[in-house]
């Protein structure tokens, strides 16, 4: 059985994820402003943390090919306020999800989904989480949606930060990141959106450095050393995800996951991709 990480993680993951698949969130940020996708996603993401650096962001965001957070960190903060955007961006959400959801926007599981989720989310300590930590600094909503979009990106930034320490800890830079992530979906390197920015010569690099490491393979897909570790590394993700979770008795994770499937259902069948 997967374990309790991994089962609540494929319920809020989906919800949270309306702020990179829906158009509604994107509209209400380029209405203070934005041009282009990535200026706002960069703003929108890291604004829980105020005007940091380009260098804070591209440490914590950890994955992104050299220059991309530069292009547009700080220089997104002259278009608006970290304030403004986080609040554009939970009204995109919210008009999303309501959209996506129609008459169980209003349903009382929602409400208890959002309590319970909260619940989970500032039962942890937040060192270590700097992501999760400026995230739960700011005020919680009280509408009901909105609750369950905020206490679902809590969750999933959460497991964020733990992603990030498993990686480190393991050795694997972000660049070789996204490439164990196209491997786990049987997809090659090349054909991996994440991997467009960089040029051949760069990713050539990148996986000679996993092949010098027995990780993968002359044609560029997993070694049993390179799927073993993907594994350990969403394992132990799992793992320092866990403790958020042990507040929720086993009745509360059961109704979790019996109410919030519906609704993930519906948000699923709205992704564009």
């Amino acid at each position: 059985m997967d374990s309790v990480a991994r089962r609540l993680n494929e319920l809020f993951v989906p919800i949270h994820e309306v702020a990179y698949m829906a158009d509604e969130p994107n509209e209400e940020l380029q209405a203070l402003g934005y041009e282009g996708y990535w200026p706002l996603y960069f703003a929108s993401r890291s604004a829980p943390l105020g005007r940091v650096p380009a260098e804070v962001v591209d440490a914590l965001f950890y994955n992104f090919a050299p220059g991309e957070v530069a292009a547009c960190v700080p220089s997104c903060w002259e278009v608006a306020t970290p304030e403004a955007v986080l609040a554009a961006r939970e009204r995109g959400c919210v008009k999303a999800l309501r959209g996506i959801l129609a008459e169980l926007a209003d349903s009382p599981v929602v409400a208890r989904a959002a309590e319970l989720f909260l619940k989970a989310a500032f039962s942890v300590p937040v060192e270590g989480r700097i992501l999760f930590a400026g995230l739960r600094s700011l005020p919680v909503p009280e509408e009901p949606v909105a609750r369950l979009w905020h206490a679902a990106t809590l969750l999933r930034e959460h497991r964020g930060d733990g992603h990030l320490t498993a990686l480190v800890a393991a050795g694997i830079n972000g660049q070789e990141s996204h490439v164990l992530q196209a491997l786990m979906w049987d997809m090659k390197a090349r054909d991996f959106g994440r991997l467009d920015p960089l040029g051949d010569e760069q990713l050539d690099a990148v996986l000679d450095g996993l092949r010098q490491r027995g990780l993968v393979d002359d044609d560029g897909w997993f070694t049993p050393a390179g799927r073993k570790l993907r594994n350990e590394i969403e394992e132990l993700t799992d793992e320092l995800a866990a403790p958020a979770y042990a507040c929720l008795a086993p009745d509360e994770v059961d109704e979790l996951v019996t109410g919030l499937v519906p609704i993930v259902e519906k948000v699923n069948a709205a992704r564009p991709f």
